[in-house]
């Protein structure tokens, strides 16, 4: 079987230029608003994925699924940070913290409120963290004191956030002496000294006790023992597993958001792309009937629409892609739905993105393109060369 030569669809497409740019955009802005949800939602996993560490585990109440949920009076938890043979050491003691965490409602500077966590630590928690928290700003917080450090990602967006500014908790106010970064979400947190902040919050005890633990550590054994300690039972976690576990109602919820968009959207695409290539046909009648007449099968007619259908869905995909580039890199801030709080992250356009996107347009072309071919591979050559 002959099939109808590629250069002949190319013409085709440069022919009608018109409603080829239509249908181009049409499936462009499709991909666009695809493209950037999925961004959105890469961004967001990310930020919780690639931070996570495996030599470090936290510690929780049994049955909590996040640290907001948990709590250990002070008591229980000296026991576990200063009894776990697990729990690495360097010269100033273990490596082990107790740490208060509380969702707090704070102004934003574009306006409206939101909740912003706090954090209480310990002078381990800097050591546990080691290399990955970045000073960018001033000094780090003097235990002891009413000093807090904040992440990088809230300074320009919350109220009071930058170096020198006092942030008030309660009633106590916190002399902001640094600016820190991190790869993961605590650079959208606010980080002061935890029985400082536990006296401002009223918030006695601890909601996690972060370590890091021995090489070779069988976490898995640890979790185990723990879980059934008669004493001071808990839920234990690599840090890579908790943050994993902290980003998934949101994920899920952006997947769904950019799937119902790109179907709704989607749908007015098919139907435009649909009627430009039955307008085609009916435009091509009488060269449908000479490629018949030539001795072109049916199927080759077939094939030959069908792939300038494609080829109007891949035009269109590599538009909306282009479309979305801009959105690499740009920083925004979401509700994280299972602690309530903001976090700040920015779209990453992968190629994994790129590669959904581009075979979403295609599918909108194959969709889009495939009752006009079968209209043009049924029409008879006698029948199709008497029309004009």
């Amino acid at each position: 079987m002959t099939l109808v030569p590629l250069d002949y669809t190319l013409r085709s497409l440069f022919v009608r230029r018109a409603s080829t740019l239509l249908t181009v955009v049409g499936v462009g802005a499709t991909v666009a608003v695809l493209t950037g949800v999925l961004a959105l939602q890469q961004g967001f996993q990310r930020l919780f994925l690639d931070s996570g560490r495996d030599d470090l585990v936290v510690l929780m109440r049994p049955g909590a699924t996040s640290e907001g949920e948990s709590a250990f009076p002070l008591e229980r938890a000296q026991v576990l940070l200063k009894g776990l043979p697990e729990v690495e050491e360097d010269a100033a003691g273990p490596l082990a913290a107790g740490e208060l965490y509380l969702a707090v409602r704070r102004d934003k500077l574009v306006g409206g409120q939101t909740n912003v966590p706090i954090r209480g630590v310990e002078a381990a928690s800097l050591r546990v963290h080691g290399e990955g928290l970045r000073l960018l700003e001033g000094r780090a917080l003097a235990f002891g004191t009413d000093e807090v450090m904040v992440g990088r990602a809230l300074v320009g967006r919350i109220r009071d956030c930058r170096l020198g500014q006092v942030i008030v908790l309660n009633t106590t106010p916190f002399r902001v002496v640094g600016v820190f970064d991190h790869d993961g979400p605590y650079r959208s947190e606010i980080w002061g000294d935890a029985q400082r902040m536990g006296e401002a919050l009223e918030r006695p005890g601890y909601n996690r006790i972060l370590a890091r633990v021995r090489p070779g550590t069988d976490v898995a054994a640890l979790a185990r023992r723990l879980a059934e300690d008669p004493q001071v039972p808990c839920k234990v976690l690599t840090e890579r597993a908790y943050l994993a576990g902290q980003s998934v109602a949101l994920s899920v919820t952006l997947l769904f958001l950019g799937s119902f968009l790109a179907l709704v959207m989607g749908t007015a695409a098919v139907f435009t792309g649909t009627n430009t290539m039955l307008a085609a046909v009916a435009s091509r009648t009488h060269e449908i009937g000479v490629l018949l007449s030539l001795g072109f099968h049916p199927v080759a007619v077939f094939l030959s629409f069908l792939v300038e259908a494609l080829l109007l869905g891949l035009l269109g995909g590599v538009a909306g892609c282009l479309m979305a580039l801009p959105l690499h890199g740009l920083e925004t801030g979401t509700t994280n739905f299972q602690t309530f709080t903001e976090i700040a992250f920015a779209f990453r356009i992968t190629p994994g993105v790129l590669g959904v996107a581009c075979g979403f347009a295609l599918l909108l072309g194959l969709v889009g393109g495939a009752l006009p071919a079968l209209h043009a591979a049924r029409l008879r050559p006698t029948e199709a060369l008497r029309r004009e």
